[in-house]
């Protein structure tokens, strides 16, 4: 499993959101702490990295959709 510069970034800022404040980092956080203008280049990293099994923490509004395939 080789994972990219970035996504090592999310997991490595995701750990720290949670260590420094006590919950999880929104995807528009941990957007800004990679250093990404668009949240939704981190959603879609973050499905990349569930695809690899590697579950990313986040919180956010409940959309009622399923979080995994969006349906």
């Amino acid at each position: 499993m080789t994972l990219t510069d970035r996504q090592m970034r999310i997991i490595r800022s995701a750990r720290e959101w949670i260590t420094q404040y006590g919950e999880a980092p929104s995807v528009r956080d941990l957007a800004a702490a990679v250093g990404v203008s668009s949240s939704s280049s981190i959603a879609y990293q973050l499905r990349k990295l569930r695809e690899q099994g590697i579950e990313v923490e986040t919180r956010g509004r409940r959309s009622g959709r399923c979080p995994y395939c969006g349906h």
